[in-house]
Parts: C-alpha cells; structure tokens; sequence
C-alpha cells in the first residue's frame, strides 16, 4: 500500500481544486474589503472593534489589555497602541492609549517619559497647549535631558506666545544638547518674538501715557468752561436745593468724568474732542418730537452759533417735511432741565458754549442735546402746553 505524501490529507484536499472551485475564497469584487478585516493588511482601525467583524484585531485588542500580564509590557503594548492611532492622526484616540499606559504605574521611568512626550504631541497637534506643556514638563521632571520633552515644551510656551519661558526650555536643552537643530531654531523664534512683544509694549505705553495726557487736557478744558455733565447722585432729598449743594453735584460729575463717559451712546459714539487750536468740538443731537426723527452733528465747534448749522441742516427740507414748514427762521430751539422739569429756549444766534455754560444745563452720555419746534405750529402748541418755559 502506498503512503500518502502527506498525514493531514492535504493531497487530497488539494486535488479537490482540479474538478471543482474554492467555495470560500474571495472574488475578484470583495478581495480588497476582505484584506482590510486582517490586522496585517489595514489601512486605518475601525473606529469600533466588533468581534464578529473584525474576530482577529479583537483577539489582538484582548492580548493588548489583558491585565494579567506585568504593568511594564501592558503599558508598552498601550504606547504601541497610541502610536499607532498618532500616525493615523486620530490624536484623541491616541491620547487615550498613552493615558491608560500611564494608569499602569509601570516602573519603568524610561517608558514613563515616552508615554508623556508622546500625549504631549497628541495634545500639541489637538491645540491643547496647557495640557501639552504640562505632560512636557513631567517628562522632563522624569528626564531632564529628554530632547523631544525639550523641544514640546519650548514649542508649546511659543504657541501661548510665553516667549520667556520658551527660552529658558530652549536653554535647558541646549546645555544638554548645544548642537540641536531644532532647539537653536526654536531659540531664534522664541527671541524674535519676545522682542518684538518687548517693544510692542514699550509703544502701547507710550500710546497710552499719550491719551492720558489729551485726556486730562480735555478734561481740564470741560472744567475751565464750567460745562457740567450729568451724574446720577442718588435720590435728592425733600425741598429745594441751594447754590452750593448744586456746584457740589457739578464738581463731583467734573471729577469722575472720564473718556468712556464722553462717548455719545444715542448716535454713533462720536466724542467730543479738543482741537489744535483750544477748541473744543462737541457731538450735538436735535429731536424732532413731532416727526420723531432727529438730526446728528458729530463735530459742532463751541464757537459756532447754532443758526449756521441749521442753515445748512434746512437748505434742502427733509422728505419727512410734507407741510414744508422746517425753515430755518421759523424753527425754535429747547433744552430740558429733567430734574427742574423745566424747557429753556436757546436763541440760534447763540454759540454752543454760551448754552453749555448755562448753569442748568447738563451734558448727558457726552452729547448735548436740542429740541426743535416749529414756531406757532399746532404741534408747538400742544408739546408745550402746561411746561414751564425759559428764555435764556
């Protein structure tokens, strides 16, 4: 009797293939998809790992994690494991595997410092900068001369623009490593920039000590003039108030006045400025309650009279003056007194400073403000109707 070639009956079972074909072979069509379940062959991993589709990664998945074996080889199959999905890019994933490397406590220190370089560049490449820098700074606690911690740590202080302490990473390494590339080209960014953040400060404090200076001259014009600016005080207490109790409330708004409290609020933030030659320009506002509409000069010099502006405002009438009656001679000109419940009728021959300059006047939110009136009209009438009425 013959002896088979072969104990396991593979002869025979290879003979099979002349008269018929391999049942579970792959074809031509699904050969590729079949390749990328087998470990060996992936491209990428699954972002999930069902056993039932990916039988062999799930076995190797148990091998990784298997806590029986010593923390040192369950913490180096982890980093083998987050490198893996690092040089895929899937960073959080690696960030992950490194973490549970760690939770090993393996005592390993070499590994150790691996583990927190390798988060700390899975950090680095999500924009975690704080996080980055600190696994660096705990490599570098492990292992003060480890390059790659060096080089993160300096990299990350740049990225949060803390070019100091980019420099002193920069020279701890390079005591370590004085021929290193990349520190030398990290040190030369890190300088560059902390110079030029030096003397980027050093102009904002010039800027700001110059606004300083036009603010307190602005201010000391205000005051000179003896424009007040409206300042809530608080409730008023019953009964009149006197002379002095007012030019204390005046002198407490001229006090506390700042650059912030000059910014018109109503229109569009204008200020009142000082100008090259003393003078100072206010942003003015005119209400028109009948049509509730208003006008804005951003810029009315306190030397000019208010009829100059409304020969201009008025040389065309607007389109909401449908009864044509918005001329400059028959328009008539208010303040209010809120607080006295008082209007006080301003003569448009008059300058803004001479207005300014009335003792019941008050500057509200940086912007002097105006009504304007038709004279003799029905709207005139009724708007002033029962108020108490004052010519300056």
């Amino acid at each position: 009797m013959a002896q088979s070639d072969s104990d396991d009956g593979m002869d025979e079972f290879m003979d099979k293939f002349k008269s018929q074909r391999y049942k579970n072979a792959f074809t031509e069509n699904d050969w590729e998809e079949e390749f990328n379940k087998i470990p060996m062959f992936m491209k990428t991993a699954p972002e999930e790992i069902d056993p039932q589709k990916y039988p062999e990664l799930a076995c190797l998945q148990s091998i990784i994690h298997d806590e029986d074996r010593p923390p040192e080889e369950q913490a180096r199959c982890l980093k083998d494991e987050g490198n893996a999905y690092f040089k895929e890019k899937n960073y959080e994933k690696a960030v992950v595997s490194y973490s549970a490397g760690l939770k090993k406590k393996c005592g390993d220190q070499e590994l150790n410092a691996v583990l927190l370089t390798n988060r700390a560049a899975a950090h680095f490449y999500l924009g975690n900068m704080r996080s980055a820098l600190n696994d660096a700074a705990a490599a570098k606690k492990i292992k003060p001369d480890h390059l790659k911690a060096l080089i993160r740590g300096a990299q990350c202080c740049i990225e949060l623009r803390n070019f100091p302490d980019a420099l002193q990473w920069c020279d701890e390494g390079l005591k370590a490593h004085p021929t290193d590339k990349k520190l030398l080209e990290l040190r030369a960014t890190a300088d560059k920039h902390k110079r030029a953040a030096e003397r980027d400060a050093r102009k904002a404090k010039v800027k700001e000590k110059k606004l300083h200076g036009q603010k307190e001259a602005l201010l000391a014009a205000i005051k000179d003039r003896g424009v007040k600016l409206f300042q809530s005080m608080g409730p008023r207490q019953h009964g009149s108030e006197g002379e002095e109790e007012e030019e204390e409330r005046s002198s407490a708004a001229i006090a506390q006045l700042s650059l912030d409290g000059l910014n018109s609020q109503e229109v569009t933030g204008a200020q009142v400025f000082l100008d090259d030659q003393g003078l100072l320009h206010w942003p003015v506002l005119f209400l028109y309650p009948e049509h509730q509409q208003s006008d804005f000069i951003s810029a009315f010099c306190e030397n000019n009279c208010f009829v100059d502006h409304l020969a201009v405002m008025f040389e065309e009438l607007p389109p909401w003056d449908t009864d044509r009656k918005y001329l400059p001679q028959n328009l008539q000109l208010f303040f209010e007194d809120v607080e006295k419940e008082k209007l006080y009728q301003v003569d448009p021959e008059t300058s803004l400073l001479r207005t300014l300059q009335h003792k019941r006047f008050f500057v509200k939110g940086g912007t002097p403000s105006f009504i304007v009136l038709v004279n003799g009209s029905s709207f005139w009438k009724q708007f002033l109707s029962g108020k108490k009425i004052h010519r300056l």
